[in-house]
């Protein structure tokens, strides 16, 4: 049970490693090994967006897949909602990720090209409310669709025929359906251009009020999570090397390494919330 102080997310010293060895020792998990994730240590507090940000590589994804259980941690604790999500059954596991939901980086590829996108809308109703007729998650999607900036006309179209932002809004729509709690953007405008990427960054800040959500924002891009985060962690090599409020993140940076990340922009534009 939560408490108005229990943030809704909580990780404590999350570690992940893999073998660096190739060939066949890596194939039998022998060798030296490298911490992909490092002792991760922080809290989520309900309708902010805690940022973490980095170069490609540093552990960003390995950490956020770790947090829905897409990849099991080594070491350490990932409480949601004060529930330890290591210590649930895979039936209760199930039932929580309702409220944890993933956009991710590759609008493509995270949309299955054999289905039509009401299908791939839907799915997440199929799974956890099989109740619902068909009819009430082809309603349900439409509605969503509709309010990420999609006609009814896509819904029995398939993603090819739709630009990367449209496969980002289709992916967006995907993990609102369910109405979750937590969203993890995993580099959600990276492989968009600049101008369709802003777009779908307003459209995040948009359904967060409208949706009352919290963000889990993974980035490579300072610029990018400037214009949506409360907090800024800042990862290196599986570690997070500083974090805090975003304000004093990006004008007051303590460790070299934000520094760089800093410099290599010519400035960094924050946005006020809307």
């Amino acid at each position: 049970m939560t408490t108005p102080t229990t943030p809704l997310l909580e990780v404590r010293n999350l570690r992940k490693t893999y073998a660096r060895a190739s060939g066949a020792f890596a194939a039998a998990g022998v060798g030296e090994r490298f911490s992909a994730v490092d002792d991760v240590t922080f809290q989520v507090q309900t309708g902010e967006t805690f940022a973490i940000v980095g170069e490609s590589g540093c552990g960003k994804t390995t950490l956020a897949r770790m947090i829905l259980r897409l990849i099991e941690p080594d070491e350490g604790e990932i409480l949601f909602e004060g529930q330890d999500l290591r210590l649930l059954s895979p039936r209760d596991l199930t039932r929580q990720r309702r409220a944890m939901q993933m956009i991710f980086q590759d609008p493509f590829a995270s949309l299955n090209p054999r289905m039509r996108v009401g299908e791939i809308v839907a799915e997440p109703l199929a799974i956890h409310h099989p109740e619902l007729t068909e009819k009430q998650r082809r309603d349900r999607a439409t509605e969503i669709l509709n309010r990420v900036g999609l006609k009814e006309d896509a819904i029995p179209r398939y993603p090819h025929e739709f630009s990367g932002g449209q496969r980002q809004r289709i992916g967006i729509a995907r993990a609102l359906i369910l109405h979750p709690k937590l969203i993890v953007a995993d580099e959600p405008v990276s492989a968009l251009d600049v101008s369709v990427g802003a777009q779908v960054l307003l459209l995040l800040q948009e359904l967060q009020h409208e949706f009352a959500l919290t963000y889990l924002f993974i980035s490579h891009s300072l610029p990018v999570v400037a214009q949506l985060a409360d907090h800024i962690a800042v990862m290196r090599a599986g570690k997070f090397v500083e974090f805090g409020p975003a304000p004093l993140i990006l004008a007051k940076p303590t460790a070299e390494y934000t520094r760089t990340l800093l410099a290599a922009v010519p400035e960094v534009p924050r946005q006020p919330n809307l």
